[in-house]
């Protein structure tokens, strides 16, 4: 690992309480069930905590619910927060300036600061501007006119299309797509299907995330804006001129279709899909596999296709699965409404 430091210096980057010895040296954040010496874990909830007495960990993040244990440790409100906080911190390592590779192709009138890293194959277009500690990985490439911020790590593979703007902090995984074209056509009386050029960019703000094979295509017109924050996991289509409010994350799988916004905080289930020019407000949770077809209130807890408030649809799941048992007792009821409609009838005539 990059850095050993104190456990008191964990305990004060993460607010906790310390209980045991502060002078504890970690270098590593691991499992509950694996971790060392020198290595730090994290207790999640504390109904598990009798799995801290087969811990070999240096020392253990706990819920505020747990007052001691066997080895140091730190209380907080949020373990899962403070180990990311704490996992981040163990592994940041001082940027690695390797400049700019040979093999690379960087065009004219871009500008390439002294702190870069440019890996080989690399294809770096026209007028380009860098800021400091970007890295650039191999097969990457990067059309005219972009622009990308400081310490962003754009990863194997992935394309940024002409004029678009990359914030600062952002990290691009492998084989995204940036800017490509908007699916935008208009029919003919024909049937033809004419394509409309599609002259806008894709704006990504700072400290976004877009996972492997993300597609994200430019405006019609405008931009297309992910706003600060915002984490997008693997496969995700985002569509013409969508705005994806600050601080969203948006699971594998998702589509949004063009013109359609989020506002902030905003989570979207794996799979789900979401129809054009529809708007979601701040706090909207989304099911996954919902289909969304129409404008969400602020906070709302939606599932289901279509979309409907989630306790809604768990009465819903519940009907169906009883769905066989109701319909056979429909007939069961019909027919005994029957028998006794032809038994009045009878009555009837006899009298």
């Amino acid at each position: 690992m990059v850095k050993s430091v104190a456990l008191r210096q964990l305990a004060q980057l993460v607010e906790g309480e310390l209980v045991g010895d502060g002078d504890v040296q970690i270098h590593d954040l691991d499992a509950l069930e694996m971790a060392g010496v020198g290595a730090i874990s994290f207790l999640a909830q504390a109904k598990d905590a009798a799995s801290l007495l087969n811990s070999g960990a240096a020392a253990v993040i706990v819920p505020m619910a747990i007052e001691t244990a066997d080895m140091p440790i730190i209380r907080v409100r949020d373990p899962y927060l403070a180990a990311a906080l704490i996992h981040t911190f163990l592994l940041k390592a001082p940027f690695q300036a390797a400049g700019v590779h040979a093999k690379s192709h960087v065009g004219a009138q871009t500008v390439v600061p002294d702190q870069i890293s440019i890996a080989p194959l690399a294809v770096i277009g026209d007028r380009v501007r860098l800021g400091q500690r970007v890295t650039i990985e191999s097969g990457v490439v990067i059309g005219d006119d972009v622009q990308i911020g400081d310490d962003t790590q754009i990863l194997a593979n992935v394309t940024v299309g002409r004029g678009c703007r990359i914030g600062c902090r952002v990290t691009i995984h492998p084989g995204a797509v940036i800017g490509s074209d908007g699916y935008g056509y208009a029919t003919d009386s024909r049937g033809y299907h004419v394509k409309r050029p599609q002259v806008g960019i894709v704006q990504i703000d700072d400290d976004v995330e877009i996972g492997a094979n993300t597609c994200i295509d430019r405006a019609t017109f405008g931009v297309t804006w992910i706003k600060s924050g915002t984490k997008i996991d693997n496969l995700v289509q985002v569509a013409h001129n969508v705005v994806v409010g600050e601080n969203c994350l948006i699971v594998a799988q998702v589509g949004i279709a063009g013109s359609t916004s989020l506002g902030r905080n905003v989570v979207l289930g794996g799979q789900a899909g979401l129809s054009g020019h529809i708007h979601l407000e701040d706090g909207v949770m989304v099911a996954a596999q919902a289909g969304i077809h129409n404008n969400q209130p602020k906070g709302a807890v939606i599932a289901g296709t279509p979309a409907m408030p989630m306790r809604k649809f768990a009465r819903v799941v519940a009907a169906l699965g009883r769905l066989p048992e109701i319909v056979s007792e429909l007939r069961r009821m019909r027919k005994e409404i029957a028998a006794l409609q032809d038994a009045q009838d009878v009555q009837e005539k006899q009298v």
